[in-house]
């Protein structure tokens, strides 16, 4: 089935949360000078217009980067986020959103890498003019191209089965994002089946899943089956703006699973989720999740194995 389109949904609380974390992932990645690989296996369009059809139809972006536009009290990883989606907007007004291609590659280095993986044929095929126009408005700024090389290669493909390729990245760092639509059931299954065989080639990247939090029992048990896979370590956190709807139709709760997170995500998590359920809360159901753990433990006569 491909009829999501990421672009109802641009901007929400979802968006907050998963862009936020993958930013914050990505800053502590730039810390070494060694390059690192970002693969996004679901990447989208990269870019979305606020004032389009799709986007206005149910304007849920109200609900996300709406709510923190005009806020003078933003945390710092928050401004990072909210900073960096201004700087898609120079005219102050909240037009157009990014995606996590353009996040990742705006929070990136030169020398770093990223593939972009869309399989909906509308979709990767904007993805690709995005991605031309931001070269062409840097080379006119006069700013560094945003595609040189292969620094951003973008391919039409199930993000699944393109992920095996590419591990492990030659620099042997990096990050998989991976963020499928959840339409159908077999996403679920396949992003633990996915993530499970991608740390058999790539034991010491950084796997970061968003899911949605919903009362189908396969939304439920997702994060239960990432917690047993052989990671050095596992961080879940989960925003809800408020308890759900009655008739069930909405998304209210979405989460962030990570899988070999850096020590200094929890912490900083831990700071600032309560913020953030401030700023986007909508009612007495407004909450968060947080929750870290160590790898499973080893068979008998084994040790686990730590990174």
């Amino acid at each position: 089935m491909l009829s999501y389109r990421h672009a109802f949904h641009a901007g929400n609380h979802a968006d907050v949360l998963k862009h936020m974390v993958l930013i914050q992932l990505l800053k502590y990645l730039n810390q070494k000078d060694t390059p690192y690989m970002v693969i996004d296996t679901h990447a989208g369009a990269g870019v979305y217009a606020l004032d389009s059809t799709q986007a206005a139809k149910n304007a849920e972006f109200d609900t996300g980067i709406g709510r923190l536009w005009e806020r003078t009290d933003l945390p710092e990883a928050v401004a990072d986020y909210v900073g960096l989606v201004k700087a898609m907007n120079p005219s102050g007004k909240m037009r157009y959103y990014p995606g996590s291609p353009y996040c990742a590659e705006k929070t990136m280095r030169e020398q770093d890498r990223l593939r972009l993986f869309e399989l909906h044929s509308n979709e990767v095929k904007i993805l690709h003019e995005n991605f031309h126009k931001l070269e062409a408005h840097a080379a006119a700024q006069g700013q560094r191209p945003t595609v040189r090389g292969k620094r951003v290669i973008v391919q039409k493909a199930d993000g699944f089965d393109g992920l095996k390729a590419l591990l492990p990245p030659p620099s042997r760092r990096g990050l998989v994002l991976i963020d499928p639509p959840y339409e159908v059931k077999q996403d679920y299954r396949r992003v633990a089946d996915t993530v499970a065989d991608a740390l058999t080639r790539f034991s010491t990247g950084t796997y970061a899943v968003w899911y949605p939090v919903l009362q189908r029992p396969e939304s439920r048990q997702l994060p239960e089956k990432l917690k047993r896979l052989p990671a050095s370590g596992w961080l879940d956190v989960t925003l809800s703006i408020g308890a759900p709807a009655p008739d069930g139709f909405g998304l209210r709760s979405s989460g962030m699973f990570v899988l070999n997170p850096p020590w200094t995500l929890a912490p900083l998590l831990r700071q600032l989720m309560p913020w953030l359920v401030e700023a986007l809360g909508e009612d007495s159901g407004a909450r968060f999740t947080l929750e870290t753990g160590d790898a499973p433990a080893a068979p008998k006569g084994g040790g686990a194995r730590r990174n």
